[in-house]
């Protein structure tokens, strides 16, 4: 490591708890229906909406209507985000011609399949993608189908959060809170001015905003290069500030149109935690409590830092069998300058590594290098991040919700130890809360493993020769009409499995981001990840409103002197080690196979090209 590249991660630490006091306590305000300094702007608006939408502001929800507001807006908009894809050739703001075919002949075609697939990302704020923006969608559909999607599922992700923190604040209440009221405040007052502010800080440093086709140049050398261009800075402010991650073209936040400067590297990191570590602070405003939302942020700090200064090391030490121009002096000789493959020169090893520990401590999925040509411990950590369920800060509203179900589980953990009943800010956290919890967990997991295994076998069986020399002679290759259309891999051995994990553990913890050398937009990849979105979505949110109206039912429990506190390092500990062990007995046997078992490979001499 340098001095330079830990100064730039001290100072980001610093400037994120900065913020986080003042964003929460805005949050906490402007969900409690209290007025805010937005409020002579937004607040005619906002009446307008409901006037308009028939909401009645002041009628709360029960947990089942709250849950069937949710879906039915999520079924809404996966129908006509899919429709709009579907149908982009004849509607306007098309000037590259873009159709469901995939007319001009460069552009990836918009079959049933990659729509769904699309469609289901971006209604669950995941923002895989299967395809190129450039060279696959219009401008309309970019902005009224895909950044429209990163504002809503981002709000419905807040509006879970904020639900479920009110079934601990409450009390013997059998509402917890408003859908609709909830989701128009988080986008107009939160989500909105952010971007505005975002996307007009983007353009000043050089990100595209306009309608226009592709300019074409002519190169040094005599060709002809299309450049693309349109609504960039717009889309790119709303995929940080929403951890969406749903860049406008391929090469995301790696592509200078996107992320042209360090600065814009470094407030782009900035966008994507303010608001889950502002929520951390929500949270102990609003069940009173100011010390209990700190030990989530502190929790959080913790893990967040050990990722980074895991990848950040290993990037900076890069690959043995490289140091000395391929001669290694020593079993742990570092490589001359560090692993810069897969990285922005402008942004450098340190940035890279920072970006991408939080973007997968986040479910945000924007990437500013290639998460595939890291180092097997620097792959690791983005990886096992995102298998944690992305709960270290985690995405807007969903970081929020998920390290509160750790946290039901860490002192359930410890009733145990103790033999009392656990308590949770002075809730009893009895079977329907831990039944509901370890529900969320299993179908999240299951999802991952199960899909990641099928996807494996059928892939190294049906092309066994590519992966193992000499292939076993009982190991036969299935026709092919019998195995799905699996993708195709560009690294063999256990990287290439981790090719495969890290796509069902990205779509599964609605993350989006990709390790890479790995071609998905296939039918079986498409429908499966698809479902493993909608999987990892609405099978974790169900169970989580579930127990929110089950807490908000609860009388409070007054604290005795063998109530465990939940404010101190001890919890703290707790809370990141249930984190990390649920983490680690769930997916070590996976992890073994891939990233663990090509480190130790790599220190004997052998790679997986």
């Amino acid at each position: 490591m340098t001095a330079s590249g830990v100064l730039q991660i001290v100072v980001y630490f610093l400037i994120l708890l900065a913020l986080t006091k003042p964003v929460g306590t805005f949050m906490a305000r402007l969900f409690a229906g209290e007025r805010t300094f937005l409020h002579p702007l937004f607040r005619p608006l906002e009446r307008l909406i409901y006037k308009l939408s028939g909401v009645r502001e002041e009628t709360e929800q029960r947990w089942t209507q709250y849950a069937a507001s949710l879906l039915a807006f999520s079924i809404a908009g996966f129908v006509f985000a899919y429709l709009i894809q579907r149908l982009q050739g004849i509607l306007p703001l098309n000037p590259q011609h873009f159709g469901a075919a995939g007319a001009p002949p460069s552009a990836t075609p918009v079959t049933p399949d990659l729509a769904f697939n699309t469609a289901a990302s971006f209604v669950t704020n995941t923002n895989w993608q299967s395809y190129s923006g450039e060279s696959t969608f219009s401008y309309l559909v970019q902005m009224a189908a895909l950044t429209v999607q990163n504002f809503v599922s981002a709000a419905a992700g807040i509006a879970v959060a904020i639900a479920l923190i009110r079934g601990f604040a409450r009390q013997q209440m059998t509402s917890i809170g408003n859908f609709w009221v909830d989701i128009t405040r988080a986008t107009l007052y939160l989500l909105l001015p952010l971007s505005v502010v975002g996307a007009l800080f983007l353009c000043s440093q050089g990100v595209l905003q306009n309608l226009h086709a592709n300019t074409v140049v002519k190169t040094v050398e005599g060709a002809l290069q299309s450049i693309p261009q349109g609504p960039v800075a717009s889309q790119e402010a709303i995929k940080m500030v929403g951890t969406n991650g749903g860049g406008f073209f391929g090469a995301n936040s790696a592509h200078p149109f996107e992320n042209p400067t360090p600065l814009t590297n470094f407030v782009q990191m900035l966008m994507i935690f303010v608001i889950p570590a502002g929520l951390t602070y929500t949270f102990g405003k609003m069940v009173r409590d100011t010390r209990q939302g700190w030990a989530i942020f502190a929790a959080c700090s913790v893990m967040f830092l050990a990722g980074v200064f895991i990848a950040y090391p290993a990037e900076q030490a890069g690959n043995p069998i490289l140091a000395h121009h391929g001669i290694r002096s020593s079993p742990t000789a570092g490589q001359p300058g560090g692993n810069m493959e897969g990285k922005e020169v402008r942004f450098g090893i340190a940035s890279s590594a920072l970006f991408a520990v939080i973007t997968t401590d986040a479910s945000c999925g924007a990437v500013n290098g290639m998460h595939d040509s890291y180092t097997p411990l620097g792959g690791l950590v983005p990886l096992f991040n995102i298998e944690t369920g992305e709960v270290i800060f985690g995405g807007t509203g969903a970081g929020m919700y998920g390290i509160l179900l750790y946290a039901i589980l860490a002192v359930f953990i410890a009733g145990l130890m103790v033999g009392r009943t656990p308590e949770y800010i002075g809730k009893k956290i009895e079977q329907k809360e831990v039944k509901m919890a370890m529900l969320a967990l299993i179908a999240t997991a299951a999802s991952t493993l199960v899909f990641s295994g099928i996807s494996s076998v059928a892939t190294f069986d049906w092309d066994h020769s590519k992966y193992l020399n000499p292939p076993p002679a009982t190991l036969k290759p299935a026709p092919a009409s019998s195995v799905p259309p699996t993708a195709n891999l560009n690294n063999s051995g256990p990287h290439g499995f981790s090719e495969i994990l890290y796509a069902y553990s990205s779509a599964t913890g609605n993350n989006g981001s990709a390790f890479g050398g790995i071609n998905t937009n296939t039918p079986w990849y498409n429908a499966t990840m698809g479902a493993a979105m909608l999987i990892g979505r609405f099978l974790f949110l169900l169970p989580l409103l579930a127990a929110a109206g089950s807490l908000a039912g609860k009388k409070k429990v007054p604290a005795t002197s063998g109530t465990f506190p939940t404010h101190g390092p001890l919890f703290v500990c707790l809370l990141v080690g249930t984190v990390v062990i649920v983490g680690a007995l769930t997916f070590f046997p996976a992890l073994s196979l891939g990233p663990i078992v090509e480190h130790f490979l790599m220190y004997s001499g052998k790679l997986f090209t």
